[in-house]
């Protein structure tokens, strides 16, 4: 098999666009804290409908000021959701908190709303939940409950630029909003992150904190603890370029989605798979393409379904690992298999099929075919 014979399972959407967006950086004499990245905060912060943009250099980073600015610390309690990346629980931990989780909606896997008013306690400062695959569901009630309670609401927009819940954008939700732009996301700055707010503490305070915690008058004038988080203007162009063609993005990642649920819509009629679900499905921000196997499937047969995909060139993987499962994770909060049994279920079942902006019909053909008889030779053999 040789290269070109092989689907990732990502790609980023680059074009001669961003490619000068980046050389006219070069041609300049400021690399960092400039121009370019004060034009992607302005950019980035009008789509979501807030007032601030900061630019860090990953979302992990940008998690890690919003919990640190609404002076979340040890002992206090922060609500978040074991089905997401390792980071949104890293975040809280760096502050000595405690991540408290609960189960997710198996029909929009994000955190379920009751679930999370059961969990509050007087040592709840914040609700962290996420938009899983871009999902934006929930969200308002998150909001809800937030405000009922008097506590923070930190929305982790990393997977759903451009989504929409009920006319409002990813990102507008709560107190903070953060965004992430790793290189499968749906724009990328290679590596780099976003917070989006409204409120001009929170502002004030992750500018500093990116910054070393520089007083903002003076250049080395350090207010506070701070870190070096801060995104380069080469990042921030590429930012800025691909900010510019979200929308076209958008729309090709949606023909993406929409041909795959047409192409595997023979296998969900046989009961074999779950499509992705999606609120607002046609306005939808994709971030990836996770299929779900029918519950007679085990995690063993999904991990055999996953090494045979791959050996035909089919860019596939599993996501998530639920966080509260690994290793390090269990050994800090005695958490254990049993625990969130829904995140358990759906995570063992899960197959992250290739997804990017630029992928054709005949792509998408050969996974579905790929995927079909593998599907068929797993099932024939349990």
């Amino acid at each position: 098999m040789t290269n070109q014979d092989l689907i990732p399972l990502s790609n980023p959407d680059i074009t001669d666009a961003e490619r000068e967006a980046v050389l006219a950086v070069l041609k300049t004499d400021r690399l960092s804290i400039g121009p370019r990245t004060e034009a992607f905060e302005s950019l980035l912060a009008a789509r979501a409908g807030r007032r601030y943009g900061i630019a860090v250099n990953s979302g992990t980073s940008a998690l890690h000021l919003c919990i640190r600015a609404l002076g979340i610390t040890e002992g206090d309690e922060v609500i978040t959701t074991p089905f997401s990346f390792i980071a949104t629980t890293n975040c809280i931990l760096f502050e000595r908190a405690k991540p408290v989780f609960v189960d997710i909606d198996p029909e929009t896997y994000n955190v379920n709303p009751a679930a999370i008013e059961s969990a509050i306690t007087s040592r709840t400062k914040a609700i962290l939940p996420v938009e899983v695959f871009g999902n934006t569901a929930h969200f308002d009630a998150y909001e809800r409950i937030a405000k009922k309670h008097n506590i923070a609401l930190i929305e982790d927009s990393c997977e759903a630029l451009g989504g929409v819940l009920k006319g409002r954008p990813a990102g507008n939700f709560g107190d903070c909003s953060v965004f992430a732009f790793y290189p499968n996301k749906q724009i990328t700055t290679g590596e780099g992150g976003m917070i989006v707010t409204d409120d001009e503490n929170i502002r004030n305070l992750c500018v500093s904190m990116r910054n070393q915690g520089r007083d903002t008058t003076a250049w080395l004038s350090h207010a506070r603890l701070g870190y070096n988080y801060r995104m380069s203007e080469i990042s921030a162009a590429l930012g800025e370029a691909q900010m510019r063609r979200l929308d076209e993005i958008l729309t090709k990642r949606r023909k993406v989605a929409k041909m795959y649920d047409d192409a595997l819509a023979n296998l969900t009629d046989k009961g074999l798979i779950h499509l992705p679900p999606m609120e607002e499905r046609e306005n939808a921000s994709w971030f990836v393409y996770v299929i779900r196997l029918a519950d007679e499937f085990t995690q063993t047969n999904r991990d055999e379904i996953l090494e045979a995909l791959k050996s035909r060139g089919i860019g596939c993987s599993n996501y998530f690992v639920p966080i509260h499962l690994q290793p390090y994770i269990k050994e800090l909060l005695k958490t254990r298999a049993g625990d969130f049994p829904i995140t358990e279920h759906v995570a063992a079942r899960t197959i992250a099929l290739p997804f990017f902006a630029n992928m054709t019909e005949s792509q998408i053909a050969r996974v579905q075919e790929e995927l079909s008889q593998v599907l068929q030779s797993i099932s024939k053999s349990k």
